[in-house]
């Protein structure tokens, strides 16, 4: 498969596929007009290193990582950094979680605001039907230092 091909089919820039082949991550054979020659197998193993990286791997341990998938032995120490890397990720998660779950506070509340809700009835007035004045300029901010 040819590199255009393979970005294509990844849905990954031809760059990124040449970044791929500096850091040893994918390797290509090349024809006799010196043009790139993928192996079908190249898409997904541009799907796992793309995910590797967007876990937040470096490009040493994607390398590594990527080694031990493809022989099916890991490298004394790899294991001990794999959790290491499966923990922070862990940690990650559990933070954008929360994350949604307070905005999904935000936008149930913005729904079916309470009662006592101010802000509510300032949305429900006139002012927010009115356009904006092209002329209007925020006040500048000011902070205490």
């Amino acid at each position: 498969m040819r590199i255009g091909e393979v970005a294509r089919q990844a849905g990954v820039s031809v760059r990124a596929l040449r970044y791929y082949e500096e850091q040893d991550l994918l390797q290509a054979e090349r024809s006799s007009g010196g043009q790139r020659q993928y192996p079908d197998s190249a898409v997904d193993r541009v799907h796992l290193i793309q995910q590797l990286f967007a876990a937040g791997l470096p490009s040493r341990s994607v390398r590594e990582v990527l080694r031990c998938v493809y022989s099916g032995t890991v490298l004394p120490g790899l294991l001990d950094q794999l959790e290491s890397e499966r923990a922070r990720i862990s940690g990650r998660i559990n933070e954008l979680l929360a994350a949604r779950d307070r905005l999904d506070g935000v936008i149930a509340t913005t729904r079916n605001p309470p009662p006592e809700c101010t802000h509510a009835q300032a949305l429900d007035g006139p002012a927010l039907s009115a356009a904006p004045s092209s002329t209007h300029r925020p006040a500048p901010r000011t902070t205490d230092r």
